[in-house]
């Protein structure tokens, strides 16, 4: 943890609290995480922070370790607000996110004086933005509906499909992605068969050997899994060595090892949904990459995402607004964020907090094939963009009713 000024100094930094698996199976997630955010507050502070009347404020990111637990994120969020935080970012884990929330919604009506806001880049539970929705929340992700979505819209143009295999962490999330996925199918695809439907214990299973003999044994012909971290990656690697030929449908299958996991089973077979994949191919998108290779050049820290960027450019827009630092102000202003980056725009929703943005499916090829310039982390391998969901057409309804201050 980096110590500073706290949060109400008028003149000193402005402190956001990334809560995150900094050790633990997840490590590596909080760390890729961490250098998002960090590019993302280096970038505001380079043009001079974030000017307001009293004088220019800069960012201070401060990351605190949640262990992969959740009472260790709440012994971590109250540390935060201790040291003056009152901005928390968090998003690997929806279950954590939904931990996160609770004690923020109590705090906010018991304490006024040091209310929080919660900025989500990852934690997409639907839930979390419909029946249990917030004022103090706000999630940049697309929920797993929207994502599921999307990747049906490529499950339903492939003629060849008949045989489908869901698997997924047994939490919140690996619940939802199977249950949107089942309905989805059972309207797009009523002929496709689903042949395995299994939850499995988050982060604890070290030998997915098993899990791999049962997909291979269903006769599935593809797999759609929200595993995320070594889960995922420990999944595929499996599958592969069991010699499954079929196609890996994904949340996360770019990134994080699991390109490298797959090795050349996966070219034309692995299919990962984003918000943005470095192939997107226009010059800003390019610069928007490379630009950030050049922070972090090594191969491991090749992770980036363009909605962690949003949301702290979200944010910035924000507190200039608000006019400030108060809690309330910067949440109303952000109900109403629009922001651009390398041609990427995304829009809060007011009557959510579900940030709206484009989505893109791709499927892994080898680098250098065509729509294949750039690999994911040294492993020679990277993502072809083969559809992209207009913002309009992956948003979805919401059955959120907002209780504002």
């Amino acid at each position: 943890m980096v110590a500073g000024p706290v949060f109400s100094q008028s003149t000193g930094p402005i402190r956001l609290a990334l809560i995150e698996s900094m050790s633990g199976p997840f490590a590596n997630t909080g760390e890729a995480v961490f250098r998002n955010i960090l590019w993302a507050v280096e970038r505001v502070n380079a043009r001079g922070g974030i000017a307001l009347s009293g004088g220019a404020r800069m960012l201070q990111l401060d990351r605190y370790d949640s262990k992969g637990q959740n009472e260790e994120a709440l012994s971590a969020l109250r540390a935060a607000m201790d040291d003056g935080a009152r901005i928390v970012l968090q998003g690997n884990s929806s279950a954590t996110a939904a931990a996160l929330l609770d004690a923020i919604d109590k705090n906010n009506e018991r304490d006024p004086a040091r209310r929080v806001l919660f900025l989500n880049y990852s934690a997409v539970d639907p839930v979390l933005t419909n029946e249990r929705c917030s004022f103090w929340h706000f999630r940049f992700d697309a929920h797993a509906d929207m994502r599921v979505t999307a990747l049906m819209d490529v499950v339903k143009d492939d003629a060849q499909l008949k045989r489908i295999y869901l698997i997924g962490q047994d939490y919140s999330f690996g619940q939802a992605v199977l249950r949107e996925s089942k309905r989805q199918l059972a309207v797009l695809r009523p002929d496709v068969q689903v042949v395995g439907d299994e939850l499995h214990p988050m982060g604890r299973v070290k030998d997915f050997a098993p899990y791999a003999s049962k997909i291979l044994a269903s006769g599935a012909q593809a797999v759609v899994t929200g595993n995320w971290g070594n889960d995922l990656t420990l999944l595929v690697k499996a599958a592969r060595e069991a010699g499954f030929n079929g196609t890996f449908y994904t949340f996360y299958g770019n990134a994080l090892g699991a390109p490298a996991a797959i090795g050349d089973a996966g070219i034309g077979r692995v299919i990962a949904v984003a918000d943005w994949l470095p192939n997107v191919q226009t010059p800003q998108s390019e610069a928007f990459y490379k630009d950030f290779r050049t922070r972090f050049p090594k191969p491991a820290d090749d992770y980036v995402h363009m909605r962690m960027q949003l949301l702290v450019e979200s944010l910035a827009q924000a507190v200039t607004r608000a006019g400030g630092t108060d809690t309330v102000a910067v949440a109303r202003a952000l109900e109403q964020a629009d922001v651009t980056l390398a041609g990427q725009r995304g829009r809060m929703r007011a009557a959510d907090h579900q940030f709206q943005q484009q989505l893109v499916v791709g499927m892994m090829d080898r680098q250098g094939a065509p729509g294949v310039k750039f690999d994911v982390e040294g492993s020679g391998y990277g993502f072809r963009v083969i559809k992209t969901v207009a913002a309009e057409r992956a948003e979805m309804p919401t059955t959120c009713k907002m209780q504002r201050p």
